[in-house]
């Protein structure tokens, strides 16, 4: 196989590229979990996705992805035969339903149309009418990763109290944590969900539930039999830095320094970051005479964008020839939306530059692949990026 000079553009939406200096955090040499150098590393971790969950409570890291995270609040709150409210946004609030029904619980699966996030709405109509209040739970994908839409998480909280039902709030943030805003005290959430290999630079490998005091009291009475996913015995080891089996040491050593990096740039910063580019690629798109899949004004990811393909034109084809061509990889289409959309992400350690190399990368991939579209999408992103300024420029 002949070498390809240059870099590679991993421009899906997660995996995210891992930066320098968290991979040199990684490549440090292990150490002993048991031992006494060991307590700083994990105590740092767990305060430091506190402040990156925003939150005053609990935060538990898991050697495992965002999957297992999404067992691990399910199983620690819920019961076999408890009645669950999910809403359709997309692929992967599709696959948390089908697991909550694996581990015998009922969801009930609020039908969405995969252009938009949850709808506040919807779900409080659906909990006023259940009057005996045998719905534990509502389930939310704050950022759908699918389709490049937001859920307005602090809207369904709004919902759930204005129609004074106990349900907890659970919201998967895997891809949303660290590139968007999430406020997990500040919105009432009970239990969210995230994992290491997007906004939070990582390589896959780390999974987490930040969980609230009345989450963690439901799970001390209640839940599923489970045992690596316990909380609770996960609290007695983290309150000194340590935990109950051997955790991910060198991910940890990463998680630190990504930690250490988010702060240094600011966490406003790096979501103003987020949104900037998500508003320059939605300009390439549309002046590529494209669509985006989220159709809902202000519901837009800042973390990927989902393009729909001109009917009768393949996505896969598309991807392939620009990845065969141009070196880039793009997302694809999942489930319902397989091979008519492709996924731009423009998440994690990323900039200007780098943003305008992928749009550049697509632009050409969509001339190569002969793909209907209208020139100067790349001019439309620089215009975005002209009139909104780098926030981090903005800041000095």
């Amino acid at each position: 196989m002949s070498r390809r000079a240059g870099r590679h553009f991993l421009q899906i939406p997660g995996p995210s590229a891992v930066p320098d200096r968290v991979l040199r955090a990684i490549s440090a040499q292990t150490i002993d979990h048991r031992g006494p150098d060991f307590a700083e590393v994990g105590r740092t971790a767990l305060e430091g996705m506190k402040g990156i969950f925003k939150t005053s409570q609990h935060v538990f890291i898991y050697p495992a992805s965002g999957t297992g995270a999404w067992e691990a609040a399910l199983a620690n709150t819920l019961s076999e035969g408890d009645r669950v409210l999910m809403y359709e946004t997309g692929h992967f609030a599709t696959l948390w339903m089908k697991m909550a029904r694996r581990l015998g619980l009922e969801p009930e699966f609020i039908e969405g149309d995969w252009r938009g996030g949850a709808d506040p709405d919807a779900i409080a109509e659906r909990l006023r009418q259940d009057k005996a209040h045998e719905i534990k739970a509502v389930c939310v994908v704050h950022n759908e990763t699918s389709t490049g839409s937001v859920s307005p998480v602090a809207d369904v909280r709004r919902a759930i109290d204005d129609a004074g039902h106990p349900a907890l709030l659970m919201v998967d943030t895997i891809s949303g944590l660290a590139s968007i805003d999430f406020r997990f005290d500040e919105w009432g959430v009970d239990v969210a969900v995230s994992g290491s290999q997007k906004g939070l630079m990582l390589p896959p490998g780390l999974s987490f539930n930040a969980v609230s005091e009345r989450a963690m009291e439901v799970s001390k009475a209640g839940g599923m039999r489970r045992s690596y996913w316990d909380w609770q015995d996960m609290s007695g080891p983290n309150g000194t830095g340590y935990f109950p089996y051997t955790p991910g040491t060198n991910l940890l050593y990463g998680l630190n320094e990504a930690i250490a990096m988010l702060h240094e740039e600011g966490l406003d910063r790096v979501f103003a970051r987020h949104q900037r580019h998500a508003a320059a690629t939605r300009a390439a798109v549309r002046a590529w005479g494209l669509e985006v899949l989220c159709a809902r004004q202000g519901q837009e990811s800042g973390v990927l964008t989902a393009v729909m393909m001109p009917e009768g034109h393949s996505a896969d084809a598309f991807r392939a020839t620009t990845l065969e061509h141009f070196d880039i990889s793009l997302g694809n289409g999942l489930s319902k939306v397989a091979d008519k959309v492709f996924r731009i992400g423009h998440l994690g350690d990323f900039n200007d530059a780098m943003l305008m190399g992928t749009l550049g990368g697509v632009e050409l991939g969509l001339r190569k692949a002969g793909v209907p579209h209208q020139k100067d999408g790349v001019r439309a992103a620089m215009d975005v990026l002209d009139e909104m300024p780098s926030p981090a420029i903005a800041a000095e």
